[in-house]
């Protein structure tokens, strides 16, 4: 057994390539003895959010704060609030951050195949990401 004290990783910034927007990316665990699996906790400010991207295996969201939006290619744009679980099955391709004028953040837990967890695409627009919310 390990535990990983909190605090003891070091907090990164979302970079510009796959992040729209001031993100923080807080890394509790990580695989480790084969196994897959992994977590980050990450901080997005209003306004900020991912660039579009699919995971091979999907990932779950657990949102832990505020208010958020999501996409998936082709659905309308949905909210998420704290205390809301998601899952995103394998390939879809989505984005997903924080609201125009709301904070959110979210525990993203997520499975590597030969070691990538992501496939990052282009930007999210402005117009698709202020496109009216359906939920």
């Amino acid at each position: 057994m390990d535990i990983t004290r909190n605090g003891s990783a070091p907090a990164t910034f979302g970079p510009e390539t796959t992040f729209t927007g001031e993100v923080r990316i807080d890394t509790p665990f990580v695989g480790t003895d084969g196994a897959s699996v992994m977590g980050a906790h990450v901080h997005f400010q209003p306004g900020a959010r991912t660039a579009w991207h699919k995971h091979p295996l999907g990932q779950t969201l657990i949102v832990t704060h505020g208010m958020g939006r999501i996409q998936v290619e082709g659905q309308p744009v949905r909210a998420i609030r704290a205390g809301d679980t998601v899952w995103i099955r394998p390939g879809e391709r989505h984005w997903h951050g924080a609201g125009e004028t709301t904070a959110m953040s979210h525990i993203a837990i997520i499975e590597t195949v030969d070691g990538q967890s992501a496939t990052w695409m282009e930007h999210v627009a402005d117009a698709d990401f202020l496109a009216q919310v359906a939920d």
